[in-house]
């Protein structure tokens, strides 16, 4: 695989995701309590023996940057790399990233100067393990000069992708992104699958390097799915390699929320204990979490917290977490802190009257999303009891029914929601 360059693209500014964008970007998001969302498709790379690897970069960059930075280093005896490509002004350009396809044009420079055969590109929001070996050797084998990751999809969830349709060879001959019910007549592939007869586009491609080059130079639109790969259907050789496994695009607050709580269960699709194909993140020296009289329940309890007589159901916890007695947690996703309060800090806090960081005595959460550093009074109760679907608050806000605390807010105790 060492002739693959992947590139991954992470430069989007994550609207669909706010409020947990507000001051990072879309793979700088932590997800499973310890990780964050570019783990995932870097973690996927280094699986499939790819390390060749670009992350382009745009919006509130600046902690994935760090992240990157700190987490992936190759040793100087292998030939890899993981090296960010932020948005620049240069003398053939001046504008920011206008899609993915235009984010990839702009550092076309980049990429012709790696003697690669193929050009991988895939998304920084996705959640899935793939091993891309196997999508690299189907493209060289089918001699595709473009092909497409698929999964099948039922008929209510094909309007939520770009739809693909294959013939016998695999090769695809229509595409239809997003198609309303009435446009999807037509466009069935054979999937194996009756209650899944559509083949929709993961965005995951791969390119031979020098058509790449052409499809981006010949074709001025932006997106990808939404110029590039109809644009080369019509004019070049296009497949469809067909993936079976889990994959969730955690785009929304929604999907995000789902898709972390889905990892409590006894035996989840995503499958983070896997030994033969492990998600990577950066090491860090944390003593494992301390609990004190609690009642845990389908959780995962991440290292360096502290937890006292408090009661968790279905949540994740995330590094460095402090609960307070008399706390009641169900379906939270706790993000947890980037560093500990010294002493000093707690003092002057208790003097003043301010909340720690963590979550205070006899506290009650539901159904919600708790960003990092987050300061949560005692006698709180965050439930949404007017089940409101979409506001802002000072602190926090609801999108798609979930409470999203904001990072480093600061919740006052008493606060009833």
């Amino acid at each position: 695989m060492n002739k693959t360059l992947a590139v991954i693209l992470g430069g989007g500014r994550g609207a669909r995701l706010q409020p947990l964008t507000r001051l990072r970007a879309k793979p700088a998001v932590p997800i499973a309590g310890k990780f964050r969302l570019i783990d995932i498709p870097i973690s996927n790379c280094i699986n499939s023996e790819i390390n060749n690897i670009y992350v382009l970069t745009q919006f509130n960059s600046v902690s994935l940057h760090r992240h990157i930075n700190q987490t992936y280093k190759f040793d100087s005896f292998t030939r890899g790399f993981i090296e960010i490509l932020a948005a620049q002004q240069t003398l053939s350009s001046d504008r920011w990233y206008q899609g993915t396809a235009d984010a990839v044009r702009q550092q076309l420079p980049h990429l012709r100067a790696q003697e690669m055969e193929n050009i991988l590109i895939l998304a920084g929001d996705h959640l899935y393990q793939m091993d891309y070996s196997e999508f690299i050797a189907f493209h060289n084998q089918k001699r595709a000069d473009v092909t497409v990751a698929v999964k099948p999809v039922t008929r209510e969830e094909a309007g939520n992708f770009g739809i693909l349709k294959t013939d016998e060879n695999d090769t695809i001959v229509d595409f239809r992104e997003k198609p309303t019910p009435e446009n999807l007549a037509g466009i069935e592939s054979d999937t194996g699958d009756p209650v899944r007869p559509y083949m929709a586009s993961m965005g995951i491609y791969v390119f031979q390097r020098g058509m790449m080059v052409r499809l981006l130079t010949g074709e001025k639109g932006d997106d990808f799915g939404k110029h590039i790969i109809p644009f080369a259907i019509r004019h070049v050789c296009v497949k469809a390699f067909k993936f079976n496994g889990f994959w969730e695009d955690v785009g929304t607050i929604r999907a995000f929320f789902e898709a972390n709580l889905s990892l409590t269960d006894p035996l989840p699709a995503f499958d983070l204990y896997n030994k033969d194909k492990p998600i990577y993140t950066r090491a860090r020296y944390l003593p494992a979490s301390k609990l004190d009289g609690c009642q845990v329940n389908r959780s995962i309890i991440c290292e360096g917290g502290i937890m006292q007589q408090c009661f968790i159901e279905r949540s994740i916890i995330g590094i460095r977490s402090k609960i307070s007695p008399g706390v009641r947690l169900k379906n939270v996703i706790m993000m947890g802190a980037d560093n500990y309060q010294t002493l000093e800090e707690i003092q002057e806090g208790l003097k003043g009257g301010s909340p720690l960081v963590g979550i205070g005595k006899n506290t009650v959460i539901e159904n919600a999303i708790i960003d990092k550093n987050a300061r949560i009074g005692e006698n709180v109760r965050l439930v949404n009891e007017q089940n409101i679907t979409d506001a802002e608050f000072d602190n926090f806000a609801v999108s798609e029914g979930i409470i999203a605390v904001y990072k480093n807010a600061i919740i006052e105790s008493g606060t009833v929601f």
